[in-house]
């Protein structure tokens, strides 16, 4: 069993311990200093989710105007194109 363990964590369970608590100790300096925590890094993910979930539809806004822009040209165009060819 000792044997599975070690395979999961990568070394032994000791040596793993020691590693996440140096570990953890300079990600928390590093956070002190920022003055970070933990609440700011989700609502920074969050944030940024909603922007780009408002951002996208925003350009589905302005490709639906692009669209009937463009239809305000092309399609009378086509239709006289078609009216013209179908004289022939």
């Amino acid at each position: 069993m000792s044997d599975g363990i070690n395979k999961f964590l990568g070394d032994s369970p000791l040596r793993v311990l020691v590693k996440l608590v140096v570990v953890s100790i300079l990600v928390g300096f590093v956070m002190t200093v920022f003055d970070w925590y933990p609440a700011d890094i989700l609502y920074a993910i969050r944030n940024f989710l909603l922007d780009i979930w408002h951002k996208g539809f925003a350009a589905l806004g302005r490709v639906g105007d692009y669209l009937l822009l463009g239809a305000a040209v092309v399609i009378p165009v086509f239709l006289i194109l078609r009216l013209l060819s179908y004289r022939r």
